[in-house]
Formats: structure tokens, C-alpha cells, sequence
């Protein structure tokens, strides 16, 4: 009798607090009008739902909301685009689970392959998110360009066309300052120089590159610069203009 009313007791305590557990889970999302009649919600929504348990109330007050829907492009995350917006989510409720729940799986992969799988009359009018292309900063150098240019017609120019009113001067087998120019790495492949062959047979630079190994002394007049040489020639070099290398190699 003892025991089957402890199960009654504990049966009737899981049912008044079954609700209250339940509602822990809900979380408050607030999304302007418009997109609630795109009906995108309507599809996405109970699919988070049904993976997680989580319960979302759609509404149009932001300020009470746990998160936020935006087509303000400075406030929080961009999720999805469409049909003539990108759509940021922001969380209010930094400190609610589920909230960050619900914004990471609008961002994983799952989440944008559902927001793409909305479809209208056969249209997809939603997608991800594109992501914005990071600005590249020119390189520049603060070495004496002019300074550059005589260490690299003293220095260098024994194997390098450095100049267009040098071009007889070089070794046909390596490249021009100009066609080295028009590489992307550029910059590190000059900045790094004398660690690539074959310049660490016959190159020092102060306080970087070691002593030559006495058995293997190098077999030219070595290239003997500091750091600030260096520079210099950088400064030179990145205001050159790049050789036309034409166009890529297109293989069939």
C-alpha cells in the first residue's frame, strides 16, 4: 500500500511539473512581419524543433524576444538571404542555451541546406548567407626605393634583370625582378630569399643567416646586405610593374 502510494505521489509531481519543464525549453524569437508571410519559418522552424525539442514562439516585439530576426546588416550574425534581403540573427538572451541553440544550427550546414530547401511555386527563394569578401591591404614597405634600386643592380644584378634597361645583363635561366613581380607571393618569396635555393650557397644577410660552413665555401663573391637593404630592395621592387605572364595554360 506504502509503495503504491509513492508511486502515486511521484507520478502526480512529474505531471505538475512536466509543463513547467517544457517551458524552460521554449524560447521567444521575434521576426518582422514580412518574413513571417513568407511562410519560411512555417518550414524551418518545427524542423529545429522536432531535432531538438525545443519549442519557438514567433513574435514582433524584439525587445522582450530571446532573439531576433534583422535585415540590419550591422546587428548580429547573417543566416540566410532572400528574397531581397540578408537576414542577421541577434541573441538578447546571451545567457539562454537554446537561443545560441537555435542561432548555430541556422549557421551549420544542416540549417542552410533546410532555409535552401524552402521552396515556392518550384522557386528556392531563399539561401545562405554570402559571406563577405575580406578586403586585401596593398603591401607596401618603408625602405629607400632608390637606395633599392642600386643594391639590387649591385647585389643582384649579376644573375637578375632588376631593370628594363637592363635586360642583357642576367642569366637567361633565372627570372626578371618584373616576372618574380608578378607572382602572388611575391613579397615572401623576396622577403625570404635567401633561404631559397640556390642562395643560401653564396648569401648572407647580418645578424640572420649563419657563417658559411668552412668546408663548403661559397663558389661566387658572396651577396653580403643587412635587414634594412632588404627593405630597401622591397621598396624597389614593389613598385615595379608586374611582367604580363598572359593567360594561364588552359589543359584539355
Amino acid at each position: 500500500m506504502h509503495r503504491f502510494a509513492f508511486i502515486v505521489c511521484c507520478a502526480v509531481a512529474l505531471m505538475v511539473t512536466a509543463p513547467r519543464m517544457a517551458k524552460a525549453q521554449d524560447i521567444t524569437l521575434a521576426v518582422p512581419q514580412a518574413l513571417q508571410d513568407s511562410g519560411l519559418l512555417e518550414y524551418v522552424l518545427p524542423r529545429f524543433s522536432l531535432k531538438t525539442g525545443v519549442r519557438i514562439a514567433v513574435v514582433e516585439n524584439a525587445e522582450s524576444a530571446d532573439l531576433s530576426l534583422s535585415e540590419d546588416s550591422g546587428a548580429g550574425r547573417a543566416v540566410f538571404t532572400g528574397p531581397q534581403a540578408t537576414w542577421h540573427i541577434v541573441i538578447s538572451a546571451r545567457d539562454n542555451e537554446n537561443a545560441r541553440r537555435l542561432a548555430d544550427w541556422l549557421t551549420s550546414e544542416i540549417g542552410k541546406r533546410t532555409v535552401a530547401a524552402y521552396t515556392v511555386d518550384g522557386a528556392a527563394p531563399f539561401g545562405p548567407a554570402k559571406q563577405a569578401k575580406a578586403e586585401v591591404a596593398a603591401v607596401t614597405f618603408d625602405g629607400d626605393a632608390a637606395r633599392g634600386e642600386n643594391l639590387s643592380d649591385k647585389l643582384c644584378g649579376r644573375c637578375h634583370v632588376v631593370s628594363r634597361d637592363e635586360r642583357m645583363n642576367d642569366i637567361g635561366s633565372t627570372p626578371s625582378f618584373h616576372v618574380l613581380r608578378a607572382r602572388q607571393d611575391w613579397d615572401s618569396r623576396f622577403q625570404s630569399f635567401y633561404a631559397r635555393n640556390p642562395h643560401p650557397a653564396f648569401t648572407q644577410v647580418a645578424d640572420v643567416t649563419p657563417p658559411f660552413h668552412e668546408e663548403r665555401p661559397p663558389p661566387i663573391v658572396p651577396v653580403e646586405m643587412t635587414l634594412d637593404d632588404l627593405q630597401a630592395i622591397m621598396a624597389y621592387v614593389s613598385a615595379l610593374k608586374p611582367a604580363d605572364l598572359g593567360a594561364p595554360i588552359q589543359h584539355q
